[in-house]
C-alpha cells in the first residue's frame, strides 16, 4: 500500500524528491502519511479534495484483499 501511495503522489507533484511517505500500524489499521513540498500539496489534495479522496478510494480498494483498514493522511 505504501508503495502505491508513494507512486501516485510522486507522479502528481513537480518536485517528486520532496515527497516522503511513511507508515505505522495501530492494531488492524495501517496509517499512511504523505508529506510533500508545501507548493505541491495542492496538487496532491486537488480541488475540494477530489484527488486526495481518489487516492484514499484506490488504496482502500487495494487493501480489501488484505483485510486491513487503511487511512491516508496528507501532512503539511
Amino acid at each position: 500500500m505504501v508503495e502505491l501511495v508513494e507512486t501516485i503522489a510522486k507522479e502528481l507533484v513537480e518536485n517528486p524528491d520532496a515527497v516522503v511517505v511513511t507508515h505505522r500500524e495501530e492494531g488492524n489499521t495501517l496509517i499512511i502519511e504523505v508529506k510533500a513540498d508545501p507548493n505541491d500539496l495542492g496538487r496532491i489534495i486537488g480541488k475540494e479534495g477530489r484527488i486526495a479522496k481518489a487516492i484514499r478510494t484506490v488504496v482502500k480498494a487495494a487493501a480489501i484483499k488484505d483485510g486491513v483498514k487503511v487511512v491516508v493522511d496528507i501532512m503539511q
